[in-house]
């Protein structure tokens, strides 16, 4: 979709667009169904990056220490816990610029990324930067999507990140549907960009070919020690109609509700998966950030009359190389 298009679906009134989204929700989803997917960080802290949302930048005091590599025990040990407690989808993720062919530490990945995949579960992993071999490889090795948000539009990129361009973020979602895996590719709202950057942000992921597989929509979380630490919360208005938006110009990709839960009323989550919201993050921490309990969601999602998605993608042989 245009700008415009987006625009002038946007600004809209809010029931009329909410309306809107709700009928091609219900034409590509079952409407009562929600996914959960759990998030792991196997590699906190120390990140090069001066993302000025994070707190795992090493160029910010934050109070996260920099971490090794868990070990394939402790991640295997924590994808079990989350399918026994119903995530379809399992993700891991690592503070890292990118990775490259032939380290130590990509090596090692891969070999984590065969055993989950052993599960049963949809594999997701989030490392940075990566190129044309690293994406082959990784989809050999069993993932089912690569995470590598655009977090904002072009134009305000350079206002949150210099270390890297908004056309670097590009080029590695280029390599990753190149390989064949699925994209999950959204952004970050509340940074203090305009809502016109939101859209424009929109309006790039919905001129991806292919278009990306989910979506997550994460709230900044204002951590203690960045550069966006005193950025206020996100008006639930203009949430939910980016949600609702979201779902227009994407009818078939997972809309996630992501980071910021914590700063979302009930009742503001309820109208996010009435706008077309279909897939969470749950456990008590993302990453970094606080997460609402698990038990908290389920209680909000039976109250909704929404229930858990337990479909589950059948185990299968992984390639040990290519």
């Amino acid at each position: 979709m245009t700008f415009d298009q987006l625009s002038a679906l946007y600004h809209q009134p809010l029931f009329d667009l909410i309306s809107q989204s709700r009928a091609v929700h219900l034409e590509h989803w079952r409407g009562a169904e929600v996914q959960r997917c759990s998030l792991l960080s196997i590699k906190t802290g120390g990140c090069s990056e001066d993302c000025a949302y994070c707190a795992q930048s090493a160029h910010y005091s934050t109070g996260v220490e920099r971490e090794e590599l868990l070990s394939l025990e402790n991640i295997l040990a924590a994808a079990k816990r989350a399918r026994s407690q119903g995530a379809t989808r399992f993700c891991m993720g690592a503070a890292w610029r990118g990775v490259r062919d032939g380290s130590e530490k990509f090596e090692r990945v891969l070999g984590i990324v065969r055993e989950v995949s052993r599960l049963g579960m949809e594999v997701c992993v989030t490392l940075g930067e990566i190129g044309p071999v690293e994406a082959r490889k990784l989809k050999a090795a069993g993932v089912t999507a690569y995470n590598h948000n655009i977090d904002t539009s072009p134009e305000f990129y350079p206002e949150i990140v210099s270390t890297h361009t908004f056309q670097d973020r590009l080029d590695t979602i280029a390599a990753v549907q190149k390989s064949g895996m699925s994209v999950c590719c959204g952004g970050i709202i509340g940074m203090g960009e305009s809502e016109a950057d939101r859209l424009r942000m929109l309006e790039v992921l919905s001129n991806f070919d292919p278009s990306p597989e989910s979506v997550p929509i994460n709230c900044l979380m204002a951590m203690p020690g960045t550069p966006l630490a005193d950025q206020p919360p996100v008006d639930i208005f203009e949430l939910v109609r980016l949600i609702a938006a979201t779902r227009i110009a994407l009818p078939k990709a997972r809309v996630r509700l992501a980071a910021g839960r914590t700063r979302i009323s009930r009742e503001g989550q309820a109208l996010c998966f009435f706008a077309g919201a279909n897939s969470i993050f749950y456990g008590n921490k993302l990453l970094t950030a606080k997460n609402p309990a698990a038990d908290v969601d389920v209680a909000l999602l039976r109250e909704l009359g929404l229930h858990v998605e337990s479909e589950t993608i059948s185990p299968r042989p992984v390639a040990t190389a290519l």
